[in-house]
């Protein structure tokens, strides 16, 4: 049996930001890949370069020279369009700012990733259900961002990123604004929904507890992978 590509692939990836006449290297020949149903923790300092690996591999910026393929598609080889249904079909999005929108309630802020997906007919309600009830926000569903907490609302921001059963979930700093039993939960049930759904998981974090939750850790400095190591899986 012929094995399974990787799902992400970064290709020597170089990113150089110009200042003026200055050139400010955020990336410097960066390789990695990431199985399917893999979660992969990217961590190192401020100044590192994970934010920028972040958008590189989401297709929100270009590399300088190198390659990010996604699912055996060269994100180089697409065009604006193509890379925005790429993203719309394969890729969700989990930020450090919950990104709620404040004049609807939690379930329209779930809602609105379907709908921006362009998806045929209405969303699938035992999903939601099952993915809700997962997250422990089933009864939180009529409220606004307002009225719940924070570990609340990103737990809505994560339910919305998996509401369309998306392959691949980047989550960059996803407990950056939360308090320490806030984050224990949010970590946990990103680990819990990456079993229970299946979904690649790649998380940007600079805290190495946070990192812990994920199987492999890759170690960034200096706009350059300096080591990766499998980790002991939370269950």
């Amino acid at each position: 049996m012929t094995a399974m590509p990787p799902i992400i692939e970064a290709q020597q990836l170089t990113k150089i930001y110009r200042v003026g006449k200055v050139e400010v290297p955020a990336l410097q020949g960066v390789s990695f890949s990431v199985e399917r149903g893999e979660f992969v923790s990217i961590v190192g300092p401020s100044g590192s370069g994970k934010s920028t690996l972040f958008y590189l591999l989401g297709g929100l910026t270009q590399a300088t020279s190198g390659r990010v393929i996604i699912d055996g598609d060269d994100f180089a080889r697409l065009s604006d369009a193509q890379r925005t249904e790429m993203r719309k079909r394969k890729i969700a999005f989990v930020f450090q700012k919950f990104n709620l929108l404040p004049t609807l309630s939690a379930r329209g802020n779930i809602e609105i990733a379907h709908d921006i997906a362009g998806k045929n007919g209405a969303i699938d309600e035992a999903f939601l259900k099952k993915v809700t009830s997962l997250l422990g926000i089933e009864d939180r569903l009529d409220h606004r961002p307002s009225e719940l907490s924070g570990g609340q609302q990103q737990r809505v921001a994560l339910a919305r990123a998996l509401v369309n059963r998306p392959s691949i979930i980047l989550a960059d700093e996803p407990t950056g604004n939360l308090d320490t039993k806030n984050s224990e939960v949010v970590l946990s049930m990103l680990r819990q929904t990456n079993k229970e759904f299946g979904q690649t998981v790649l998380m940007i974090t600079h805290n190495p507890e946070a990192a812990r939750y994920g199987d492999r850790t890759i170690h960034m400095r200096d706009g350059q992978v300096i080591s990766a190591e499998e980790v002991v899986k939370h269950e």
